[in-house]
């Protein structure tokens, strides 16, 4: 049986800053977004069976996007927007 993926990363949240502009007032302004930043281990786990090790040698550290909205900062609007794009960066 395949070992889960998510054992050949360590997981950590982080929030970085991004400028967006507001579709409803059409405002620019930053805001902050949460990531989940998943780091390629350094070694196989142990108990990896020869396709475990083929998935491991191909895995990448990544970043996925945890928000999917945010608020408007301009006092006047304060809608909720979607967050559009690419929500998975390969770093």
């Amino acid at each position: 049986m395949a070992m889960d993926e998510r054992r050949f990363y360590d997981e950590k949240q982080e929030t970085k800053q991004m400028p967006l502009v507001c579709p409803h007032c059409r405002q620019e302004n930053s805001y902050p977004v949460h990531w989940m930043v998943r780091t390629k281990k350094s070694a196989l786990p142990p108990g990896a069976n020869a396709e475990d090790k083929q998935h491991f040698a191909k895995a990448r550290t990544y970043m996925v996007r945890v928000d999917n909205m945010v608020a408007c900062r301009n006092i006047g609007c304060r809608k909720r927007f979607e967050l559009t794009g690419q929500s998975v960066f390969l770093i």
